[in-house]
C-alpha cells in the first residue's frame, strides 16, 4: 500500500470491503433460509425433509422462514394456478436480494398432469427466474435435499455475482395473468 498525499493508506479501504464481502458471501451460501411455499401435493414431502429421518438441518437450510423478507430461497411446491401466481409473485418481489428459486415436483416445473387445464400455469418459470429444479411426482425428500444441495454449489459458484447480475430471466415487475 503507498502512502496517500493527505496522510493515511490509500489502498486500505478497498482491503477491508472485499473481506468483509468474501466472508458475507462464505456466509450466506452455506446458510440458506428457505420459504416454504406448498401449493399442493409436493408440499407434504417439502414437509418430510424436515423430520428427524431426513434432517435437512444439517446441511444449513433449516429453520423454515415464515416471512418473505426474513428469506433467501423460495421453494415452490405443487400446481401452480392463475389466481396463486399474483401472491406468489408479490412473495418473490418482497424477499431481499440476493434470492433464489427452487420448483420441486413435474406440476411446478411444467405443469403436470395438469397442464391442460385453463387455469394451470405451466411451469413457475414463466412468472419468475427458477434456479434449480427438482423432478418427481411427488419428489422425494433425499430429491429435495439433493436440489438444496445443488443450489449451495450454485451460490458458491456464483460468490459475488448477484451484485452485478442483471439478467436472471424472465422478470416481471407485476402479474401479468395470461402465461399459459
Amino acid at each position: 500500500m503507498e502512502e496517500h498525499p493527505q496522510g493515511g493508506f490509500h489502498g486500505l479501504l478497498e482491503v477491508i470491503p472485499t473481506k468483509a464481502d468474501y466472508v458475507l458471501d462464505l456466509i450466506r451460501a452455506n446458510s440458506l433460509w428457505p420459504l416454504l411455499s406448498g401449493l399442493s401435493c409436493c408440499a407434504i414431502e417439502m414437509m418430510s425433509t424436515a423430520t428427524s429421518v431426513n434432517d435437512i438441518d444439517r446441511f444449513g437450510m433449516f429453520p423454515f422462514r415464515a416471512s418473505p423478507r426474513q428469506a433467501d430461497v423460495l421453494i415452490v411446491a405443487g400446481t401452480l394456478t392463475t389466481k396463486m401466481a399474483g401472491p406468489l409473485v408479490r412473495l418473490w418481489e418482497q424477499m431481499p436480494e440476493p434470492k433464489w428459486c427452487v420448483a420441486m415436483g413435474t406440476c411446478t416445473t411444467s405443469g403436470g398432469r395438469f397442464k391442460r387445464s385453463y387455469s394451470v400455469v405451466q411451469g413457475v418459470d414463466r412468472v419468475m427466474p427458477v434456479d434449480v429444479y427438482v423432478p418427481g411426482c411427488p419428489p422425494r425428500p433425499e430429491g429435495l435435499i439433493y436440489g438444496m444441495m445443488k443450489l449451495h454449489e450454485l451460490v458458491k459458484q456464483r460468490r459475488g455475482e448477484w451484485r452485478t447480475y442483471v439478467d436472471r430471466g424472465p422478470q416481471r415487475t407485476h402479474w401479468e395473468g395470461d402465461v399459459r
